[in-house]
């Protein structure tokens, strides 16, 4: 069956912003506006279409991505809503991985905030396109040029702005569209849908004209065709200005800007305009890039092109009480249909497609077939896991997987009788394979059950979940720092493994060097050794090995910040196995660890707390008595900034705390920065 949809018009876009910045009720007014929901939900009434999850629809927050796609203007769009929340900044990196563009919503009067900054910095990371939509423009303090201002200061993005918002606050009211100089003003009767363009107000021209100049000026500059016609002719047409506009933006040269109000309905229709006009299509990105099944150091191209060879990149999983298990793909190149059988390269094993089906948040739809381009669902694959590559078998490619922020959080939990923890373990498991960021750990020995994440209210959500999805009573614990330790010195260790088992003789011999890294890289594992001493196909095993054992060191807490150096082996062809290496690796980094003098560290998270200013003296007093250090004090409006660091050993119930300092007008959020040393006094200056 061909496509309905050229893949030309085909846009894979998410949305992405700081906590309660406005991404689920734009995406709301979106599917109002395309036609597919009749009545726009709210959050705030816990009705919005793409919160599904109760606890999303009780906390007036996005949890989970959601996935969807409507069409605009004979264009398909599939969309995907990711969280604001901090301790969900893994949802929006994994669905950054696989998008071609983006939106980045601001709100009009906290601006650029923290996690706006996290997210963008991500964007940048995996190098996406996006446009920036200013929203909120109607509530008290919203000021759209500090917006313009902080995006270049504290993004250091270069905004191209195409619209003017028409008054501000409660006298905010349509907008200007800089490109054809014209206002547009949106019916209140029909939530927007029907809205007419007249001319730019009086008091605004010769603001329109400058802006419009600066535009043009932007756009100019980004092309040498432009430029020269420019030059000669003193402006750009409105083909033009789009045209390099959109270049603009699909190379990262520009960020185009437009504003409204998506609750009051103001704004939300030219926005998706300008997902057509400047977001790319899968064809604009080119190629996707991978690497040779047998020679991971050989880099391979994939084209968005249905007769290249199928692959695709699992991205999410998710639970569902119908389907057991759904993985999210996006489709990089070829099609595949029901049926068909994949091949896993990360795995190494096959997975028949047994269903394929496009998602509308919650809602389903069967396919027969998929094309490149696409982002759909395949239910029930054995052996995918998130960041795996699914591909034509006889065309193998392997993409770069996904790496996540490390669990920083403990907490021990409980079920009331043996059949509940047997039912405990088992969806633990599952929603381990569904959130990358979240550990379990089933201590033999003692027989507790630790689940660790990247924030308190992840936690809090999976111990919710328990209750309400899978009617398990647990018991939580106190959240606890999950440390960290580290080496001050090198040490070096060899290990020689040599044993029958089931009558197979292993063997392999390692020699490791152990050295200190610097603070916040993370281990390294590193081969100093050529393939005459241990061939490379022994190498993955080595690598395990050694992973595995910096799990555990002397402290008791897994190892970071260390370089591993593999710097000498032996080879014999008859008794060394895969196995032989695996252990004796793991067991030389164990024995090099027990002659290293470990250092203790604990997370430390970067702190940005929003107060009025009367509560800001005892604020910064209470933070400095939580081993916190104040970086920078900032006002914005009527409110101070505080950031700092604090341990997060400091930091559990500050919720609370802050609250009663401040009669429930002082706000914070939090994110993990690095790993420092564990001192039991700090002094800060």
């Amino acid at each position: 069956m061909p496509r309905k949809v050229g893949i030309e018009k085909v846009r894979n876009i998410g949305i992405m912003a700081h906590i309660d910045a406005g991404k689920t009720t734009t995406t709301e007014r979106f599917l109002f506006y395309t036609g597919f929901l009749h009545r726009p939900g709210e959050v705030d009434e816990g009705t919005a279409f793409m919160d599904y999850m109760e606890q999303e629809k009780e906390r007036g927050i996005t949890i989970t991505s959601a996935a969807t796609t409507f069409f605009w203007r004979d264009h398909q769009i599939n969309l995907i809503d990711t969280p604001g929340h901090v301790d969900f900044t893994a949802e929006v990196q994994r669905s950054l991985r696989v998008l071609d563009g983006a939106i980045a919503i601001f709100c009009g009067v906290g601006g650029v905030e923290p996690q706006s900054e996290t997210v963008w910095h991500q964007a940048d990371m995996y190098n996406v396109p996006r446009i920036a939509y200013v929203n909120k423009m109607d509530r008290m303090g919203a000021d759209f040029y500090r917006v313009i201002q902080m995006m270049k200061d504290k993004l250091n993005a270069k905004p191209a702005v195409i619209e003017l918002p028409i008054g501000a606050e409660d006298s905010f009211v349509g907008v200007v569209d800089l490109i054809r100089e014209k206002a547009i003003y949106f019916d209140e009767e029909t939530k927007g849908f029907k809205y007419y363009y007249d001319e730019v107000p009086s008091d605004m021209v010769d603001l329109v004209k400058e802006w419009r100049d600066k535009l043009v000026d932007a756009v100019a500059e980004c092309d040498d065709d432009l430029l020269s016609y420019y030059l000669e002719n003193g402006t750009l047409t409105e083909e033009q200005v789009e045209l390099g506009l959109r270049k603009a933006t699909l190379s990262n040269s520009l960020v185009p800007v437009l504003c409204g109000s998506s609750k009051k309905y103001i704004g939300v229709q030219p926005l998706l305009d300008a997902v057509i006009k400047y977001l790319p299509s899968p064809t604009d990105i080119g190629v996707f890039w991978g690497y040779d099944y047998n020679n991971h150091e050989k880099k391979i191209s994939r084209k968005a092109n249905d007769d290249e060879p199928f692959s695709c990149l699992a991205f999410k999983i998710l639970s569902d009480p119908y389907l057991k298990k759904l993985t999210f793909v996006r489709i990089y190149s070829g099609t595949i249909k029901v049926g068909q059988v994949a091949f896993n390269t990360n795995s190494g094993k096959r997975e028949r497609i047994q269903k394929i089906l496009r998602l509308y948040a919650n809602r389903k739809e069967e396919l027969n077939e998929v094309y490149s381009g696409e982002i759909v669902a395949f239910p029930d694959l054995r052996s995918t896991k998130t960041g795996d590559t699914l591909c034509d078998e006889k065309h193998k490619i392997l993409y770069e997987r996904i790496t996540f922020a490390e669990p920083v959080i403990n907490q021990r939990i409980e079920a009331k009788t043996q059949q509940d923890r047997d039912r405990l373990l088992e969806t633990l498991a599952k929603f381990a394979e569904e959130d990358p960021t979240f550990r379990f750990t089933n201590e033999e020995e003692s027989g507790e059950i630790i689940i660790s994440g990247v924030g308190e209210l992840q936690l809090e959500i999976i111990a919710d979940r328990l209750k309400r999805e899978h009617n398990l009573d647990v018991r939580i614990g106190k959240p606890q720092v999950a440390y960290r330790e580290t080496i001050s010195l090198p040490v070096e260790e060899e290990y020689s493994f040599e044993r029958q088992i089931s009558g197979k003789n292993n063997f392999g011999y390692v020699r490791v060097l152990l050295k200190p890294n610097e603070r916040g890289k993370g281990n390294e594992i590193r081969f100093q050794i050529s393939e005459e001493i241990i061939p490379k196909q022994f190498w993955s095993a080595i690598e395990e090995g050694i992973k595995e054992g910096l799990q555990i060191g002397f402290l008791g807490y897994p190892l970071t910040d260390v370089i591993v150096e593999v710097t000498g082996g032996k080879y014999e062809q008859e008794f060394c196995t895969e196995l032989g290496y695996k252990i004796a690796s793991s067991m030389a980094v164990r024995e090099a660890l027990r002659k290293c003098k470990s250092i203790l560290l604990e997370p430390i998270f970067k702190v940005e707390i929003v107060s009025p200013e009367e509560y800001v003296g005892d604020i910064i007093s209470d933070f400095n008595s939580r081993k916190g250090r104040i970086e920078e004090l900032d006002l914005r409006g009527n409110f101070q900034i505080i950031r700092g660091f604090a341990p997060l050993s400091e930091m559990f119930g500050y919720v609370t705390h802050l609250r009663s300092l401040s009669q429930g007008r002082a706000s914070y959020t939090m994110e993990f920065s690095h790993y420092e040393p564990v001192v039991e006094q700090k002094s800060f200056v």
